[in-house]
């Protein structure tokens, strides 16, 4: 059991790195419509959001653990918006299938 309990903390941790590395800047150049694909709506669906799912009830269950340091710390905001805000938009605020985050029709189409 404590086996187990190793290995989802280690697949949390590098879910959580991998999606840490993105760099932020990336949706900033975005200006068209995008059109996934049916496989690209699957994966997303089967994938990429239970495992934004669970990195946001991470992320959420970190914030309330590092809530008092934050607090003290002058940094609520921010923790608040990189562990809970980010993943939840990120995982319930785009497009199934879409790269990037954002509702379909923030993107402006330049056809």
């Amino acid at each position: 059991m404590e086996t187990l309990n190793n290995k989802l903390a280690l697949a949390a941790l590098v879910s959580i790195l991998a999606l840490a590395s993105v760099p932020a800047a990336a949706n900033q150049g975005a200006q068209r419509v995008e059109e996934p694909s049916t496989g690209a709506m699957m994966a997303d669906l089967l994938v990429a959001r239970p495992v934004g799912l669970v990195i946001t009830a991470l992320g959420a269950a970190t914030f309330l653990v590092s809530l008092p340091f934050s607090m003290a710390g002058g940094n609520l905001a921010e923790s608040g918006e990189k562990l809970v805000v980010g993943p939840a938009q990120e995982t319930f605020n785009r497009c199934l299938g879409c790269r990037n985050s954002g509702w379909r029709g923030d993107y402006a189409e330049t056809r």
